[in-house]
């Protein structure tokens, strides 16, 4: 009997020295917050801090803006008014003096939160409300001044009608040929001039700017609320 205890016994030890211990219930990984997305097509107006003009513009200048109302999706802010927006001017044609309408065409390629958070994106030019005789001229977003042809058509006409009134009361059939040709002279060099129309983008202009693909944020380092909305009563 002693023997079988004894027995017994070592067996009971090596059995809980081979056991394995059970492993300790590991932590629960913590939950990160879901990214926030900027969705492609994304419409945001923003003001330009400084002027830009067909003139006196080159590719490759800098362009500074600011976001001038918020971005909200789904109660949350996307982009707060006050963002500040950097892009490059990536082409410039200034007006011909007899053909060819001056065109700007830029692209936004970051955001600046107010925090300093900076994100990276590509943008366009939607639209261009706040710059007068202009269209946007392509998906790209390029601005182009309006065609005059109307107007210049209507300033050589004029113009040689005046004149041929003019030549006719001071010389008979022989001064109104005259006339007609002087006034036709100055409407065609009035044209020429009115058809120099650069397009000027004035600082505090208002254009929009459309995000071109999905953008990710980092929830953690964007505002959930707007300077104008933290300051409201």
């Amino acid at each position: 009997m002693r023997v079988m205890a004894s027995v017994l016994l070592l067996a009971v030890v090596v059995s809980a020295q081979v056991t394995p211990p059970r492993p300790e219930a590991a932590n629960p990984p913590s939950a990160s917050p879901p990214a926030l997305i900027i969705p492609a097509g994304t419409k945001v107006p923003v003001v330009l801090k400084h002027a830009i003009s067909t003139k006196a513009s080159r590719e490759g200048d800098a362009v500074y803006a600011e976001t001038a109302f918020p971005v909200v999706a789904n109660g949350r802010v996307l982009i707060p008014a006050g963002t500040y927006v950097q892009g490059r001017i990536s082409h410039v044609q200034p007006a011909g003096r007899i053909k060819g309408r001056a065109e700007v065409l830029m692209h936004f390629t970051t955001l600046i939160y107010p925090s300093g958070y900076t994100v990276l994106l590509p943008g366009a030019v939607e639209n261009a409300p706040g710059v007068d005789k202009t269209k946007i001229k392509d998906s790209e977003g390029t601005i182009r001044a309006d065609s005059q042809t109307g107007q210049k058509i209507a300033t050589v006409a004029g113009a040689a009608a005046t004149g041929g009134v003019i030549g006719a009361e001071t010389d008979g059939g022989k001064g109104a040929a005259v006339g007609a040709g002087i006034g036709g002279a100055v409407g065609t060099a009035l044209a020429m001039l009115l058809h120099n129309n650069d397009v000027k983008l004035d600082a505090g202009t208002t254009i929009e700017m459309v995000i071109q693909r999905d953008v990710p944020v980092d929830p953690e380092r964007v505002p959930k609320t707007t300077s104008t909305a933290s300051t409201a009563p």
